[in-house]
């Protein structure tokens, strides 16, 4: 055939390179989707090649494949698990389907790396067939989303895990910067103060309700309707196979596999990749709202907030000299506004599902993957090119708490709403601080002062100094 080969289906024949080991079916796909140059996500071919090896062992343990056949196509699918041959896997992640040309990309490759095993040649599918050995007993509409929920929950469980080392990085922080007094802001004006290592420890709690979330919703995924075939009714799937194929996969991937209750559920709905989805978009939500927190802290060097050095990673500017972007905190913040459009994008592809199937699975598979992957790698980056190296700017956060009128607050509880006030107003107007201001005016001793202002009585519950504050000015107006 030189340099292509001829195969044929029910539509008629069709040149496939000769040394390719996808087939037919695929280089209909091939043509049919040259949509976006985007591949299916690799933890999902490795999924669907598990599922393969798994079904494989169980149509030999159901009497339905030789043992010869079988043991040369796990072969080849432990091969292709464990990432040989990912050039051979070409389908767009676009297609329509509802993810067969997928499945049969899969089916081929396995199919002709078997039947080199066993000595032939690619193409001689009397040897080896994609659809009648590789796909026996199953259904794209099975292994597909049950390949799906497998990568899932890895990357699920991995996400998890770089969110748990993020959560760690800020508690780290939250011990460094604990006596880091510091203003408070709200609603981008002056608030009361909180020390640094508040700020952080928030950041901190709001990580770890994302680790939590999600080492709880992988659970969720492990309903499988593999061996429901075409619509979940399990047609041309003999029980035994069933109950093989899926005692096989929890071996082969070491999750806790289940085969779902009402498989024809399973095969219609695709809710649960949006709950899933969800989450990891609440995730996405923290980590912009974070790396905002982070730029914003950072700005400056001169000219802006400064309370905190962000490590510096590349020069800024090819004009300006010397000057160095946030570009870490950047980079999250795209990431997470990405995240967050793919989790729109399984919204919809899930609600589009009609009747026994979802046809919109590859677009889920291609949104779901990547999102997970694509925060697994931001939130990594932004704990060791950024948290991990974070300094506080002590003097410059000392410096706006002091030049800043929220310390009256701390003063009312002794003096009333009013005089303290009077005390806010005659340090703005003369450019003193409060402490100063309260002093002159003689409403408190400068040892009063010192006691009311120690970043321990200003961060915590209670009237700040009571202990020390003359008891018989509190509650005065």
């Amino acid at each position: 055939m030189g340099e292509f080969r001829v195969e044929r289906d029910l539509l008629g024949e069709i040149e496939v390179p000769a040394g390719a080991y996808y087939g037919i079916h695929t280089q209909r796909a091939l043509q049919n989707f040259p949509v976006s140059s985007f591949p299916v996500p690799r933890e999902l071919i490795a999924a669907l090649a598990e599922v393969k090896q798994s079904c494989a062992f169980a149509n030999m343990q159901a009497g339905l494949l030789d043992r010869k056949t079988g043991e040369a196509i796990m072969a080849a699918a432990k091969e292709v698990a464990a990432g040989a041959l990912a050039d051979q896997f070409v389908v767009d992640a676009f297609q329509g389907g509802a993810g067969t040309s997928t499945n049969m990309n899969v089916n081929e490759v396995l199919a002709n790396r078997a039947i080199e095993i066993l000595g032939g040649r690619k193409g001689d599918y009397g040897i080896v067939d994609p659809i009648g050995h590789v796909n026996l007993s199953q259904s794209t509409n099975d292994v597909y989303p049950t390949a799906l929920k497998v990568s899932a929950i890895r990357l699920v469980i991995t996400l998890s895990e770089t969110i748990a080392r993020l959560q760690g990085a800020l508690q780290k922080k939250e011990q460094e910067f604990a006596g880091v007094l510091k203003l408070g802001r709200t609603e981008m004006q002056d608030a009361v103060p909180v020390t640094l290592g508040q700020e952080f420890g928030a950041f901190a709690e709001a990580f770890a309700r994302d680790r939590w979330r999600l080492f709880k919703v992988e659970e969720r995924l492990r309903q499988v309707n593999l061996g429901g075939t075409a619509v979940g009714t399990g047609l041309n799937a003999k029980r035994e196979y069933i109950y093989a194929a899926i005692d096989e996969l929890q071996n082969i991937t070491g999750l806790g596999i289940a085969r779902a209750e009402n498989m024809v559920d399973v095969t219609q709905n695709a809710d649960v990749f949006v709950e899933v989805s969800g989450l990891v978009r609440a995730a996405a939500v923290n980590l912009a709202k974070v790396s905002s927190d982070m730029r914003l802290l950072s700005m400056g060097p001169r000219g802006g907030l400064a309370e905190i050095r962000l490590p510096g990673l590349q020069e800024g500017s090819s004009i300006m000299p010397d000057k160095v972007n946030p570009v870490i905190t950047e980079m999250a913040t795209s990431v997470a506004f990405q995240a967050i459009s793919h989790d729109h994008a399984i919204t919809l592809a899930a609600s589009s599902g009609q009747l026994e199937l979802n046809a919109f699975l590859p677009l889920i598979a291609f949104n779901l993957l990547t999102e997970l992957k694509l925060l697994i790698n931001a939130v990594s980056i932004f704990r060791t090119h950024l948290v991990e190296g974070v300094e506080a700017d002590e003097k410059r956060c000392r410096k706006w708490l002091e030049e800043s009128l929220c310390l009256a607050a701390a003063l009312a509880p002794y003096i009333g709403h009013e005089k303290a006030g009077e005390i806010s107003k005659a340090a703005r107007e003369e450019g003193r601080t409060i402490g100063d201001a309260a002093v002159e005016k003689g409403y408190f001793s400068k040892e009063e002062i010192e006691a009311i202002f120690q970043p321990h009585e200003l961060t915590r519950p209670g009237i700040a100094g009571s202990k020390k504050v003359n008891k018989g000015r509190k509650g005065q107006t």
